[in-house]
């Protein structure tokens, strides 16, 4: 990928992604049936059998092997989610801290700063150095 990317490729070639492909359902044959050797587990009865987490990555990973492996198709689509995680953190640190916001108005005031300041981090820009008025243009455009 680094290779095809540095080339200035959007994506795989169509061999590379289906060869990517195959071993991912090989993987996921492989778990499938690593799991359905093991013994069931007990549940409540009448309601649905239940099924150890790693059974469920499994299935789910089955389901939406598109979306899983849309990185191989679409440079543009990032590998994994860690900005998106990164961007919830401070918001999940902001109310273990101070144990909430006071109003949903703070809470909608506090997530839009927040935005501001991570769409410029990730567009290469220092928050600090952007005039007044652009920020003030960005949080009202936000309103």
């Amino acid at each position: 990928m680094i290779l095809a990317r540095e080339a200035g490729e959007r994506a795989l070639p169509p061999e590379k992604v289906a060869a990517f492909e195959e071993r991912y359902w090989a993987a996921i044959r492989q778990g499938l049936a690593f799991h359905r050797e093991l013994p069931k587990l007990e549940g409540k009865p009448g309601k649905r059998q239940k099924q150890r987490p790693g059974h469920n990555l499994l299935i789910r990973l089955k389901k939406y092997k598109t979306e899983t492996l849309r990185f191989l198709n679409d440079f543009d689509v990032p590998f994994t989610n860690n900005l998106a995680e990164q961007d919830l953190r401070m918001m999940k640190v902001r109310m273990k801290i101070s144990g909430g916001f006071r109003t949903l108005e703070g809470a909608q005031i506090f997530a839009r700063l927040r935005s501001i300041v991570s769409t410029a981090r990730k567009q290469g820009l220092n928050i600090r150095n952007c005039p007044g008025r652009a920020i003030f243009d960005l949080i009202c455009a936000g309103a």
